[in-house]
């Protein structure tokens, strides 16, 4: 399979090269060039995989068809020996049409890690194969940076530089960050928003120049290998749900960036009928705007209870555009290049298709979490919290619990008096924190680079 830009100006590459890549030369984002259409003796066949690992094999060997099978096996198998729960990814029942998916049982306690853990291995193995080093770049706005370095912490032949904005992620998800102890490792703490960190990222994977010189790879879901690891969670659940309902399921999406949500959006468009999905912002609401007005317009990020969603450029949206406007990359370029140039773009008769959306205030998040527990005894993050604002009880509801609340202590005692905690974040209490604090722009960061690099 082959994997093309949506912009259309670069030239064609296998899964492995894409990967490696990761933000294509041409300054769109890699898709398959044709999606498998799955039918329903292949859905029986998914359903019959006894052990999550293997759903995820049957699932991606027909995209990763440039590695061996034998290999691909191992790997996978491999990313998910790191998950405290058997399952992986449990399905939980809260009420007669609502369900929990969780998220949040891997290395770092959050939905990251399904692709990060894998993407790490991947890397590992190009490294090897290839006999050359590798460095990683990201930006995060709270738990990608986190999955992300846990997924190549003492990698051979690795480094990986996270771009975060500084005092504006958890205390615990910084301390994820930069406590490890790992020389591979540099946590980058950037003055401004994740949108200038993002900004600046994208910047430096334009100078061809400086990627190629050091082997730079983009680790944020812009990287194609996530958004595919992510789609099999939905597979998943999809088909752990009962057989009569599954024609109204709706994945309710906590969501900034519209990784995630793309990703059951690419699984629905491979044939696997799932009725809907609802974006669930939070007050950072450009993409409930967008899914209510037509209108993707910017505006400025407010520090919320939700760090993680404090985004106000999605830049897995453009895959979605890409599918809008028929797969015409000539338009992507002009609805980018107008986004870029204004900061808006208004789409003429949009229409919402299966998608519609939420949006959740600060003031709103603790009463929802007291909610939940109080009809349900079960406590929820407040990313998962802007997932419960409103439910359709015409739908089965599968509300996808992104991160464990063991990450936001603070929020949660505010809203129901339980602080919750996990061993391995009170590990890192006792450890000290080791960043680096750099103006957000592409000179401070290349500088960096050049110096740390392997």
């Amino acid at each position: 399979m082959r994997y093309i830009s949506t912009r259309g100006q670069t030239e064609p590459l296998g899964f492995s090269d894409a990967v490696a890549t990761g933000l294509a030369p041409d300054g769109g984002l890699f898709l398959p060039e044709t999606l498998p259409q799955f039918s329903a003796a292949d859905l029986k066949r998914f359903e019959q995989c006894g052990r999550y690992a293997e759903l995820c094999f049957e699932f991606l060997r027909r995209f990763a068809t440039d590695i061996p099978e034998a290999t691909l096996r191992g790997l996978i198998a491999k990313s998910y020996t790191t998950f405290a729960d058997p399952s992986i990814a449990p399905l939980k029942q809260l009420g007669k049409n609502l369900h929990v998916l969780e998220l949040f049982h891997g290395p770092t306690l959050a939905f990251k890690d399904f692709a990060l853990q894998l993407l790490g291995n991947l890397y590992g193995h190009q490294c090897a194969v290839r006999r050359e080093s590798i460095n990683v770049l990201g930006a995060t706005s709270g738990d990608t940076g986190a999955a992300a370095i846990h997924g190549l912490l003492g990698k051979p032949g690795t480094a990986i530089f996270i771009l975060y904005p500084d005092g504006r992620v958890s205390p615990l998800q910084e301390r994820q960050m930069a406590c490890t102890g790992a020389e591979n490792v540099f946590a980058l703490a950037v003055d401004g928003s994740f949108d200038d960190a993002q900004t600046a990222l994208k910047d430096i994977f334009g100078d061809q120049a400086f990627r190629l010189k050091h082997r730079l790879s983009a680790v944020n879901s812009v990287n194609i290998a996530r958004v595919l690891a992510q789609c099999v969670y939905y597979l998943s659940a999809w088909l752990r749900v009962p057989a009569g309902e599954r024609d109204n399921v709706e994945f309710v999406v906590p969501t900034g960036n519209f990784g995630n949500v793309l990703a059951g959006w690419l699984l629905q468009q491979m044939g696997v009928p799932i009725r809907g999905f609802k974006v669930a912002t939070n007050q950072n609401d450009i993409l409930y705007r967008m899914f209510t007005t037509g209108e993707y317009c910017m505006g400025a990020v407010r520090p919320s209870l939700a760090p993680s969603m404090d985004i106000q450029v999605a830049s897995n949206f453009e895959r979605f555009i890409y599918t809008g406007v028929g797969r015409d990359p000539a338009r992507v370029r002009e609805v980018m290049a107008t986004f870029k140039a204004t900061g808006a773009y208004r789409f003429e008769n949009f229409d919402r298709g299966i998608f519609s959306a939420s949006r959740c205030t600060d003031a709103e998040i603790g009463g929802i979490i007291a909610r939940v527990y109080r009809e349900h005894g079960y406590v929820v993050d407040p990313h998962t919290a802007c997932g419960f604002k409103e439910l359709n009880p015409d739908r089965v509801s599968v509300v996808l619990a992104t991160a464990s609340p063991a990450k936001f202590p603070e929020t949660i005692r505010a809203a129901i008096g339980i602080e919750p905690t996990h061993p391995s974040l009170e590990a890192l209490k006792t450890r000290p924190v080791v960043k680096h604090l750099l103006k957000a722009t592409p000179a401070a960061i290349t500088a960096f680079i050049e110096r740390h690099a392997v």
